[in-house]
């Protein structure tokens, strides 16, 4: 299997939640097979038990959603695991001298038209994420969506209102983007419900996808690695 699967954490007010098609206010603890606590070390230890992932993906929602930050939880754990790399989305992020195991990601719901090109002080050391909403809208600024000259080597299609719902991954979308722009990697986001949709996505030549919802409910397991 080439497909790499990246564990997703949904940071807010210090635990780890249950994300489910954007509706952030509504997020509850997480409720894992993993780990019967909610704190972001039992749960990334959790992950690590069932697989040895090397990427791991955070949301800050807080950051995202202009409340707070849990910046320093994120660094100190970026420390605690520096053989790992954590791709951090932090909502609107400026550009400086991050721990060299800290990728931030840069989701379009965040920018405007007026401030993207901030983009081009992170020197292409970022993930760009283009995100799409509960009707399937563009998010943010909609020059992300079209200067394909400011993306990263890595791009993410963020489809907020497949995250935590059972209507699998965006196929449609993907290949799309898989058809226009045939020499970007585009990671999956959201909708992953189990192996049936992994082998999809890898039919269709993704190489990497953000897992959550299908890991902590026990769908993928240690054998969905082992018969891959």
């Amino acid at each position: 299997m080439t497909l790499k699967l990246i564990p997703v954490i949904d940071l807010k007010n210090g635990i780890v939640v249950h994300a489910k098609q954007g509706q952030r206010e509504n997020y509850l603890p997480i409720k894992s097979v993993l780990t019967s606590k909610t704190d972001i070390y039992s749960v990334l230890n959790g992950f690590l038990q069932l697989h040895n992932f090397d990427t791991f993906y955070i949301a800050d929602l807080e950051a995202i959603t202009g409340q707070g930050s849990q910046c320093s939880l994120i660094e100190q754990v970026a420390k605690n695991f520096p053989e790992i790399t954590f791709l951090v989305d932090a909502g609107y992020q400026k550009a400086r001298n991050f721990l060299p195991n800290y990728l931030p990601v840069l989701g379009s719901e965040c920018f405007t038209d007026d401030n993207f090109c901030e983009i081009l002080e992170f020197k292409k050391r970022f993930i760009l994420s283009l995100d799409f909403g509960a009707n399937g809208e563009k998010l943010g600024s909609q020059k992300f969506f079209s200067e394909t000259k400011f993306w990263s080597e890595n791009v993410i299609v963020m489809t907020l209102n497949r995250v935590g719902s059972s209507h699998g991954a965006a196929i449609d979308l993907l290949l799309q983007f898989k058809r226009d722009y045939p020499q970007v990697n585009f990671m999956a986001a959201g909708g992953v419900r189990n192996s049936d949709d992994l082998v999809q996505l890898e039919r269709i030549g993704i190489e990497q996808v953000l897992v959550a919802s299908a890991l902590h409910s026990g769908v993928i397991t240690t054998e969905t690695f082992a018969k891959f």
